[in-house]
């Protein structure tokens, strides 16, 4: 009789632990974070500081003082035979220099979501699609050359501080990982 009832609580046993692990094995995984996994193929790419000149009827009128960062594709980045930084900034200055990007009359007015699409599909054209998938301004002020001039004449006291046309983000490198 014991013998009986043991090997029914063995059946039992068995059988809710088999209902229990094809239930847990049949539910759908769970959802995939897909902004982590497209972070995680981004990396950064720190730009350098570009001074681009504004010319004006054939004379320097300024100049833009800028900062971008990018975050790019890393299996695309490792293809590439120059190293990325110097890259983008020459492609970045050769998009930048001789275009009427911002009116200084009216600094304002200025579109940065519109400026940062128009740089992104640009460099995109130039690298390969899909290279670049955000920039970063850090920085991107103007200063006039009459200003330039008035520092010089002050040697560095109280010197007159560029027009800000963008208020940057501040781009931080990302922290190794640590195991």
């Amino acid at each position: 009789m014991i013998k009986l009832l043991l090997t029914g609580l063995w059946v039992c046993i068995v059988t809710l632990a088999a209902v229990y692990f094809s239930v847990q094995m049949s539910a759908p995984p769970p959802p995939v974070d897909e902004e982590a996994a497209r972070k995680e193929a981004l990396e950064l790419v720190r730009g350098e500081s570009l001074t681009v000149p504004v010319i004006s009827d054939g004379m320097i009128t300024g100049y833009f003082l800028g900062r971008f960062s990018f975050m790019m594709d890393k299996e695309q980045i490792k293809g590439q035979k120059l190293p990325v930084t110097e890259l983008t900034t020459d492609q970045l200055f050769t998009l930048l220099v001789g275009d009427k990007m911002i009116d200084l009359g009216n600094p304002g007015a200025f579109d940065l979501e519109t400026f940062r699409t128009r740089i992104k599909d640009q460099l995109n054209a130039e690298l390969g699609e899909g290279m670049v998938d955000e920039v970063l301004v850090e920085q991107l002020d103007f200063i006039s050359k009459e200003d330039i001039r008035t520092n010089v004449a002050r040697e560095g006291k109280r010197p007159v501080a560029p027009t800000k046309i963008v208020e940057g983000v501040v781009v931080e490198e990302p922290k190794p990982a640590t195991h």
